[in-house]
């Protein structure tokens, strides 16, 4: 398992405003960690830092104790696999094609498929749901289904770090929760950028962010507050525990 840290990071796009600035945490092997916050808070941002994306501005990324700045793009996805929040696809790649590029930081310089490489790959179709549809072209899927083949392709890759942009985006509720229960049965780390407040206090920690920053940091039941809610989100809100989960009602 690996652990991610970063320190001040931060990102200015142009000579324009900070769109995240000293942002810092440590993200310890085997963690589950939610990142929510309003649209333009930082989020994706972040996930795409972390990802090796886009460069920092300012700030250093650790993952597994290593500066990610000197890592190679095949070491660093050895390392972390990234789902982003959008893809958009011209080609006609079967939903097999696209799951199996998630190999491609195991590959050698004459690349053959080996046994794992294949393993893997069937894995992540039974994992997330698509083994009836392996040969079908991703451009004749549905939102939610060319979701969960981007999440396939980075559980193939097998890193011990997962990186997740609004995840279960398009996602009916069955495969939601599939997922979701899917990903925290998982032995590795991941981070999971979400809007589903639901879905973050299912995670060991989280991350708010509001205006680039991190304001709040810990479990969900210090996190969630309804006085916190309503400072950050600017609606009221309700939380609840049931079934042993907090879960947040927003008043309409």
């Amino acid at each position: 398992m690996a652990e991610i840290a970063f320190t001040g990071l931060a990102l200015r796009y142009g000579k324009g405003a900070f769109a995240l600035q000293d942002v810092s945490a440590e993200i310890g092997s085997g963690a589950r960690c939610a990142v929510i916050g309003p649209n333009g808070s930082g989020k994706t941002t972040l996930l795409r830092l972390l990802a090796g994306v886009l460069e920092p501005t300012a700030g250093e990324v650790r993952i597994g104790g290593r500066p990610a700045r000197g890592l190679s793009r095949a070491e660093w996805a050895r390392l972390a696999a990234y789902v982003p929040q959008e893809e958009h696809w011209e080609f006609p790649f079967t939903v097999e094609d696209v799951v199996r590029c998630g190999r491609f930081a195991y590959a050698t310089a004459l690349y053959r498929e080996a046994p794992e490489d294949g393993a893997a790959v069937d894995r992540a179709l039974e994992a997330t749901g698509l083994v009836d549809l392996r040969e079908r072209p991703i451009t004749e899927l549905s939102g939610g289904e060319r979701r969960r083949t981007v999440l396939a392709r980075a559980l193939a890759q097998q890193a011990p770090l997962l990186l997740l942009d609004e995840p279960t985006t398009a996602l009916d509720l069955e495969h939601r929760h599939a997922i979701f229960e899917g990903l925290r049965a998982l032995p590795g780390t991941f981070l999971l950028a979400t809007h589903d407040l639901d879905a973050a206090a299912r995670c060991d920690r989280i991350l708010m962010l509001a205006e680039g920053r991190i304001v709040a940091d810990g479990v969900p039941a210090e996190v969630l507050t309804e006085e916190r809610l309503r400072a950050v989100f600017h609606v009221n809100a309700h939380v609840i525990e049931h079934g042993g989960y907090l879960h947040v009602v927003a008043e309409i």
